[in-house]
């Protein structure tokens, strides 16, 4: 048992006093773990070294309004930058360190980025990368890895914040939860990423909830397989230091190979895991977690809580795992990246007699729900209809796009706004929310979130290609694969492995088409438009 308490009964205003508020609490404590390289750095560490960094971007300018980009793999450095951000009163933007330069450079130009905390290995793509016409705009880089190449200018090395002086230690006092924490980028329809603001207060609604519902403790040990730019590593980020308990980072390697991650979780100490269903799919089928682990005995029992979301959970291997892991408690999460978590459903101990998949359940207090029609006007009970939300884990809004802001809202007959999830649900009559796909062209693979028109613009970068279009299958066994259908102008050859090597420049590795087939001509409607049930039905027959 731990000798110290969480704080969630005495939580700071702001995200950004949460480090402190642990460090107080358990100095001593293991903060930080790397399943990687093992190193680990304690919670007194940690808010020196944050204290550090925030000390150094203040010095920057960075301060309340700024945004300070994330571009690492996950280390103690990235977990260090983010407290060190919000302590500033800034917000971060992390971006998936797998990301193509040229995405990530759109990403932070277009987040207006002050500063950049990026590693040594990703500089020179970065640099080549950003747009000519912002260069006076190019935000400063504080460097993590040793360089291999002169340091640019506005560059400062990640060894040397501690011989720059003065240190952060506070939050401004000022600072109001309303003010924006984080910039989670997501696929967008327009060929560009789109950046959901997320405030200290919506932040906040999803992590009381989780206190009071899903009662993580100070014992716990927390797991991070989530990358950082992905939704899910709000809970893990932020529970682990509210209850000042520690944090595996799972790193991005080890996070997508089943066999050795099984391995790896049978022999540590981690009792709280959070992922997409994939991930345990895949380590039901091949992780041997059946087999006694050598010190026990025994099979491992699994952690005391398993969370997952992002996807729906095959129920072939939902069902196999609830027999592998029986002293664990089940949580089916479900939420856009625009409203956290908004409903969520605890799974029975017995799922033999599951024949769908799991309910995503009923909608978080102190959030309300509804289904409706395309008019926005409620559907009976029992009807399919879109589930719309309101209240206070909802989004501010899309950064520098009062667009995309405007219309994914619609203000009902009570006066209050209502963000479209773009999901269909069913209530089962109880409040209870079953989950029936989308109304739009967006997917889901792996726990991310693909708008399949985004693919379509990458493909049109290519000068060769006259036509273009992406569908998405899914099957129990396999889950959702990306189909891509191209027609090339004439006289230009196709070539699968020079059209997969153009997406991997413009798009991160999960939206590269898994498969991408060469036609004339694409099957179309009488209007001349691209006929996707067609393609379809196509991608289908070879699956």
């Amino acid at each position: 048992m731990t000798n110290h308490a969480s704080i969630t009964t005495h939580r700071p205003k702001t995200l950004g006093g949460l480090l402190g508020a642990a460090a107080a609490s358990n100095p001593h404590g293991v903060a930080v773990k790397e399943s990687a390289s093992g190193r680990h750095i304690r919670y007194g560490e940690l808010h020196a070294l944050a204290g550090h960094l925030a000390g150094t971007l203040h010095r920057m300018g960075v301060g309340r309004g700024h945004r300070v980009g994330l571009w690492l793999p996950k280390s103690i450095e990235s977990v260090a930058t983010i407290h060190g951000t919000l302590r500033t009163g800034a917000a971060h933007v992390p971006v998936d360190p797998l990301a193509p330069p040229t995405r990530a450079a759109t990403i932070f130009q277009l987040a207006g980025v002050t500063a950049v905390v990026i590693h040594a290995s990703l500089v020179e793509g970065f640099l080549a990368s950003w747009p000519p016409e912002y260069a006076e705009a190019r935000p400063w880089l504080i460097i993590v890895g040793d360089r291999t190449f002169e340091r640019p200018e506005r560059c400062l090395d990640w060894a040397e914040l501690q011989e720059t002086g003065s240190v952060r230690v506070d939050t401004p006092p000022d600072q109001p939860e309303t003010d924006l924490a984080y910039i989670l980028f997501t696929s967008g329809s327009t060929g560009l990423p789109k950046g959901v603001m997320l405030s200290h207060e919506n932040a906040w609604c999803f992590l009381d909830w989780c206190s009071r519902e899903i009662a993580p403790t100070a014992d716990d040990v927390f797991a991070s397989h989530a990358p950082l730019h992905f939704d899910l590593s709000v809970f893990d980020l932020y529970m682990s230091v509210l209850n000042a308990a520690p944090l595996v980072l799972i790193d991005e390697t080890l996070a997508k190979e089943p066999v050795r991650l099984a391995d790896y979780l049978k022999t540590s100490p981690v009792t709280v895991w959070y992922s997409a269903p994939s991930i345990l799919a895949m380590m039901v089928e091949h992780g041997r977690l059946d087999e006694p682990v050598e010190s026990a005995g025994k099979p491992w029992p699994g952690p005391r809580l398993t969370l997952f979301a992002g996807e729906v959970f095959p129920v072939g291997p939902l069902k196999a795992l609830r027999k592998l892991w029986p002293g664990s408690t089940f949580w089916n999460l479900y939420g856009p990246t625009e409203t956290n978590v908004c409903t969520a459903y605890r799974a029975a101990e017995n799922l033999d007699d599951l024949q769908a998949p799991l309910p995503i359940g009923p909608v978080c207090t102190p959030l309300e729900g509804r289904v409706v029609d395309p008019d926005g006007i409620d559907v009976p009970v029992g009807s399919q209809g879109e589930l719309v939300i309101a209240g206070p884990r909802v989004m501010m809004g899309y950064f520098g796009r009062e667009d995309l802001t405007e219309a994914a809202f619609f203000t009902g007959d009570d006066g209050r706004k209502w963000y479209r999830t773009g999901d269909l649900v069913v209530d089962d009559g109880t409040g209870c929310y079953l989950f029936h796909g989308r109304r739009d062209r967006m997917v889901k693979k792996r726990g991310y979130r693909i708008e399949l028109g985004e693919i379509e613009s990458a493909l049109y970068r290519n000068d060769g290609v006259e036509r273009a279009a992406v569908v998405a299958t899914q099957t129990d066994e396999e889950g959702v694969k990306i189909a891509a259908f191209v027609a090339m102008k004439p006289d230009r050859p196709g070539s699968i492995i020079a059209m997969k090597r153009h997406c991997a420049t413009f798009l991160p590795q999960y939206m590269i088409p898994d498969t991408i087939r060469f036609m004339p001509d694409l099957p179309t409607t009488s209007t001349d438009k691209v006929d996707y049930p067609a393609l379809k039905r196509m991608a289908q027959q070879v699956a």
